[in-house]
């Protein structure tokens, strides 16, 4: 237990000051009883229930003296309380194949949509950020719980051109880093590093932390994925994948061209099972839906300093109160 005013416990100095005082008052009334005795005008037996009587409602002023006393220099404390706390990436494709429209009104309107019902359902202690994916990896939105910035940057998202899941991840991945009080960045094969590589944390560990990516397509970039869903699963970072579209392959139409697209379905959930994550696959608008609908932050138990120095006051108070009510019943006055 720590004190924001810890100087203030001096005046707990006080307290064997109000003892002696007390103990003195006592012997003064002990004599007093003592030559009433001796008159024969009081009973010793009652003489002596009477002292230790007496002595309760003092105990416990005392003791809430103390209470209000440490209450005062604010006490803090540690305590493990039940959170639910995360920080989340939606990991979009922007690649060309996203404006297809077998999705209505296409792939990447449907996509959005979906986000949007996933990013207002989330608590207010969920931070969500997103980046954007084709050849390349962008972060367009740090991490926050501001609800309408990561709307309106959903809502700017337009298709582009190629696929490099790697990318994705990276980028992702550094923007959970930099979210996260002291963790490094995460750097992978594709990106020249500027600082040593984490360490890796032990196997089965978990941050509150996830990556959501999207994608329709397959990967155009020479950048190995399973590496960076490696680099992913060292920081303790699931992935969970969404595959948008069918396995089997299919002719678009994108901008007045004919565009053969096909899901990389065991690559993403290659990279879903490497990170700890689960793969998903929508067809439709309404599996995107469903598929957010599963997806969960997570419930932690976080360990952090909370003032109690209302526990304290009120204990002291309540104890007080019992020494007043005790001296009430027993001698029809307060202490």
């Amino acid at each position: 237990m720590t004190f924001a005013w810890p100087a203030l416990l001096i005046s707990l100095a006080a307290l064997p000051v109000l003892v002696l005082l007390f103990l003195s008052i006592q012997r003064r009334k002990r004599r007093i009883l003592e030559k009433l005795g001796g008159l024969g005008l009081l009973h010793q037996s009652n003489n002596r229930t009477w002292a230790m009587r007496s002595y309760i409602p003092t105990l416990l002023i005392l003791a809430g003296l103390v209470l209000l006393l440490v209450a005062m220099a604010r006490p803090h404390t540690e305590v493990s309380l039940p959170k639910i706390e995360s920080t989340i990436i939606l990991a979009f494709d922007v690649s060309g194949s996203m404006g297809a429209e077998d999705f209505k009104p296409n792939r990447m309107e449907a996509a959005k949509l979906a986000a949007r019902g996933f990013i207002e359902s989330q608590p207010a202690s969920v931070l969500i950020g997103v980046v954007a994916f084709s050849d390349g990896g962008f972060a367009v939105q740090v991490p926050t719980d501001d609800r309408q910035s990561i709307l309106d940057t959903i809502d700017r998202l337009k298709p582009t051109r190629g696929t490099s899941l790697a990318n994705g991840i990276v980028v992702s991945l550094n923007m959970i880093s930099s979210s996260l009080e002291g963790e490094t960045t995460v750097y992978g094969s594709m990106v020249t590093p500027t600082s040593p590589t984490p360490t890796p944390v032990p196997t089965g560990t978990h941050l509150p932390a996830a990556i959501i990516l999207l994608s329709d397509g397959e990967n155009t970039s020479d950048s190995d994925p399973l590496k960076a869903a490696l680099a992913a699963a060292d920081r303790g970072v699931r992935i969970y994948t969404v595959g948008i579209g069918n396995p089997a392959g299919i002719d678009l139409e994108v901008e007045g061209f004919i565009v053969h697209t096909h899901l990389d379905e065991p690559t993403l959930q290659q990279i879903a099972a490497v990170s700890g994550g689960s793969y998903f696959n929508a067809q439709t608008e309404e599996d995107l839906q469903d598929i957010y609908s599963k997806i969960k932050p997570q419930l932690i138990i976080k360990t952090e300093k909370m003032e109690v120095t209302s526990l304290f006051a009120a204990a002291g108070m309540f104890v007080i109160l019992i020494a007043g009510l005790y001296s009430l019943f027993w001698f029809s006055r307060l202490p």
